[in-house]
């Protein structure tokens, strides 16, 4: 299928490049299928990602994988929060978190309360609140993505 996307242009999209989100992303509960997309010519480098609906092509959410920027993210999460996604296991899963990204790069951050669970065999995912206190919804992160660059 062919979408016109807000970033990208147009763009062709397979049917097993589909995610679905059988209840929808938080505030936003009408949109259900997503695909990720990147930058091809920048690439994956600091792993800025973008989680772009399908059925609605001007919405695309950057996002990325919270181990880039808190290396000890792990999360305690219900199972049953997780049902919507499939079987998950270490092997299928696929963890990332949704990033905002304003005018002034310093003040970028993640929401590492609201991880996004893909499962990427079945292609199915889930956008759940981690309890308490332990993960802000506000991580900033420009610093540290600094740092990996200088160190690269």
């Amino acid at each position: 299928m062919k979408i016109n996307t807000r970033i990208f242009g147009e763009i062709e999209i397979s049917d097993d490049k589909i995610i679905t989100f059988e209840n929808g992303i938080i505030g936003f509960p009408d949109m259900k299928r997503f695909t990720l997309l990147h930058d091809e010519e920048k690439g994956t480098g600091v792993g800025i990602r973008f989680l772009q609906s399908i059925e609605e092509p001007g919405f695309a959410m950057p996002v990325l994988d919270p181990l880039i920027v808190k290396p000890d993210y792990n999360p305690e999460v219900d199972d049953e929060l997780l049902l919507s996604a499939g079987n998950l296991n270490g092997d299928n899963i696929l963890v990332l978190v949704t990033a905002s990204i304003p005018s002034d790069l310093t003040q970028m951050s993640v929401n590492l309360q609201g991880p996004i669970i893909i499962n990427v065999e079945e292609h199915r995912a889930c956008q759940i609140i981690v309890d308490g206190s332990l993960y802000p919804v506000k991580f900033p992160i420009y610093e540290i993505l600094q740092e990996r660059k200088a160190g690269e």
